[in-house]
């Protein structure tokens, strides 16, 4: 109970800053690990603390390729890591299946309702009538629309506080 009712504030600030000013602060993320890591030390001990810091290298681990490919910010990667420190690994996988479907979401939200929605339907049609037609029409895409970014922080927050509503998955996994 506490480690989730500490987990929704930390979620609620990250998804404020992530919004705003699309940053995630260690000033934020470190008093919450450090939170996270004294409380599982006082609810299980030494192992408490080893529950802890495998959630912690878990989660780290998840979003650490694409970072390194540049389709991800270092907060974002440390925002996960810090939900794996606070709920430990089965959580934190549990929350990146939500999280990557959550994101997915969002990321064709931004495709088709940025400005040149239309446009973009349109080729994404003609191309798939094409493919079917057997004739390769090229997707014309303009690189703004390829290269849109939006706060991943909402989607990893969508993912965790799916994972504490529906811990076993819901039916999903």
């Amino acid at each position: 109970m506490w480690f989730d009712l500490i987990l929704v504030a930390l979620l609620v600030i990250c998804v404020i800053t992530d919004l705003r000013e699309r940053k995630i602060y260690n000033k934020v993320l470190i008093p919450f690990l450090a939170i996270g890591l004294i409380l599982n030390i006082a609810v299980g001990g030494i192992a408490g603390l080893g529950h802890a810091l495998a959630g912690l290298a878990v989660g780290f681990a998840i979003l650490l390729i694409p970072y390194f490919l540049g389709g991800m910010g270092a907060g974002d990667v440390k925002l996960l890591a810090v939900i794996g420190g606070l709920k430990g690994t089965v959580f934190v996988l549990t929350a990146a299946v939500y999280m990557a479907l959550a994101g997915g979401i969002l990321a064709l939200f931004v495709l088709f309702f940025r400005k040149g929605a239309l446009s973009r339907i349109k080729q994404i049609g003609n191309f798939i009538g094409g493919l079917r037609s057997g004739v390769k029409i090229p997707l014309a895409l303009d690189k703004d629309s390829l290269n849109a970014t939006y706060p991943y922080g909402v989607a990893i927050a969508i993912g965790a506080l799916a994972a504490i509503v529906f811990p076993s998955g819901g039916g999903l996994l």
